[in-house]
């Protein structure tokens, strides 16, 4: 077990807003640094995307959702795919935290439901539902973090050399229309919530900063 992991944020000062390619490889990049110098702590980044972006998991194909001319990457971790629009997203890299995948996710879910918690919108876990879907967020781990029983974040993890990525999506809005479009599947907008249907005064900037103080709370007392 890790003590008092420090946690690092990444973007204090920067532009968050990037492609889909260029957030991907800084993803990566994060995960390599801290391999290659065998940090002790974590690394956290938040940013959005621009142009919207379809994510695929590492083992789809990529050959996947290319008639509707938008942006495709591919994703270090695994999952089904995603269409990154409106939204923030965080990368969280650390040492593998717990030897159970879903254990250390749900730590990492603990720091977002911390965070929002500050905020005063107050998360859980969401149910366990599996359905052979394309689209993410129709699919619902145990480790999912919810609002009222209704899926709000989705998350994926990937590991490598004793050290963890997870990133994970949190959208103010979705663009079902399109969305099903992509994936050719019905959305199942009654069991998915958005930030702006649960407080849409909120900025981006007071978000990450409870957000941090979320992780902070959570890991530097690990």
């Amino acid at each position: 077990m890790i003590n008092f992991m420090k946690v690092n944020f990444l973007n204090d000062n920067c532009n968050i807003v990037n492609s889909g390619k260029v957030n991907m490889q800084l993803d990566c990049n994060m995960l390599d640094f801290a391999i290659e110098n065998k940090i002790d702590y974590a690394l956290v980044r938040f940013y959005q995307w621009y142009p919207k972006c379809v994510s695929l998991g590492r083992n789809q194909k990529d050959d996947c959702y290319n008639d509707l001319n938008l942006d495709i990457v591919k994703r270090p971790s695994g999952g089904r795919a995603l269409l990154h629009d409106r939204e923030l997203t965080y990368c969280f890299v650390s040492k593998i935290l717990k030897p159970s995948v879903i254990e250390s996710y749900k730590d990492i879910s603990d720091a977002l439901i911390l965070g929002f918690k500050k905020l005063n919108i107050n998360l859980s876990y969401a149910k366990n539902e599996y359905h052979n879907y394309s689209y993410c967020m129709n699919i619902s781990s145990g480790a999912d973090v919810s609002y009222n029983g209704l899926k709000f974040i989705g998350s994926a993890q990937y590991r490598k050399n004793g050290y963890l990525l997870q990133h994970g999506s949190i959208p103010y809005s979705l663009d079902f229309e399109l969305i099903e479009k992509i994936f050719s599947q019905n959305v199942e907008k009654d069991k998915i919530i958005t930030l702006n249907e649960i407080n849409p005064s909120l900025s981006t900037r007071q978000i990450i900063e409870a957000l941090k103080e979320g992780f902070i709370e959570k890991f530097e007392n690990y």
